[in-house]
């Protein structure tokens, strides 16, 4: 099969989801869509989409599936069972869950795929709404090197940082290592913003000092502006990010590992979503600190 001649199943197109199957449509591609709300696909559906009413069928007429649901209940849902993607796909499909999930459900997709001469990556991305927008995501994969090295030409139109990590599920454990040092910059980023509107300075200001030096981080770049201006519109909504950092916190505990940064910061953002701004962008914590 020529890669640049496939049929490119597209399921979940959420705030990530629907920009990175615009930019598989740009660039030439034939894109079957599903998801669960179908008037989230609208506006692709209009720049020529093509709508399936169901996982089954988008499976069973895709060269390529690609995944980027909820939680790994919903990879779950959608990949087993009489009605999921690996019952219903062809042999020597692609499927690429682009998910951030558990990663031994990672393996699980791959070893039950293999069964049935499927090809499965897990591929979580980094990046937020605006890497996604601009086709600039980091791809961290798991998987067989063969079917990465297929399917490359498209992670290229999706992202910019496409790195093969390992074997199945090692793209998970790559996204939990991400979002670990997220779930602490985060803390560090508000509190400096904080610290900042305390002791009078501009905090706009601020940043266009310490962002070229070595505090510096997308968060810092990216998100904090955000916070100052008061936006808290999802990029990522907190409550993705408090199921990625519940993921990483359940593998590092299976594994022997103390993470308190992880946990603080988990803390935090369940807080917040106890006072129900579970669906604001994950730059919204610095509320927590401005309340205190």
């Amino acid at each position: 099969m020529d890669i640049k001649e496939a049929t490119i199943g597209f399921v979940g197109t959420g705030v990530m989801g629907q920009s990175m199957a615009k930019n598989l449509m740009d660039a030439g591609y034939s894109v079957l869509l599903h998801t669960r709300t179908k008037s989230k696909s609208e506006t692709l559906l209009e720049a020529g989409g093509i709508w399936k009413e169901s996982v089954a069928e988008l499976a069973s007429e895709s060269n390529i599936i690609i995944t980027m649901v909820g939680y790994p209940h919903d990879v779950e849902e959608v990949y087993f069972g009489e009605n999921g993607i690996l019952e219903n796909a062809r042999t020597y499909t692609y499927v690429i869950d682009m998910t951030t999930s558990s990663p031994a459900l990672a393996k699980e997709i791959y070893e039950e795929a293999l069964t049935r001469k499927i090809f499965a990556l897990d591929a979580p991305v980094s990046g937020g709404d605006i890497g996604a927008r601009n086709g600039k995501l980091a791809i961290m994969v798991g998987g067989d090197p063969e079917v990465f090295e297929a399917v490359n030409p498209i992670f290229e139109v999706m992202g910019e940082n496409i790195i093969l990590q390992g074997k199945a599920g090692a793209g998970q454990h790559t996204k939990m290592c991400n979002q670990i040092a997220i779930a602490t910059n985060m803390i560090g980023v508000c509190e400096a913003i904080v610290y900042a509107e305390k002791a009078g300075l501009d905090p706009s200001k601020v940043l266009e000092s310490i962002t070229t030096g070595a505090a510096g981080s997308w968060s810092l770049s990216n998100l904090a502006p955000r916070m100052i201006a008061e936006d808290d519109q999802p990029g990522f909504y907190i409550k993705h990010f408090i199921k990625d950092m519940s993921i990483a916190l359940e593998s590092a505990t299976e594994m022997g590992m103390t993470t308190p940064g992880l946990e603080l910061s988990l803390s935090l953002y369940k807080s917040l979503a106890e006072r129900g701004e579970e669906n604001c962008g994950t730059q919204a914590l610095i509320k927590w600190f401005q309340s205190q």
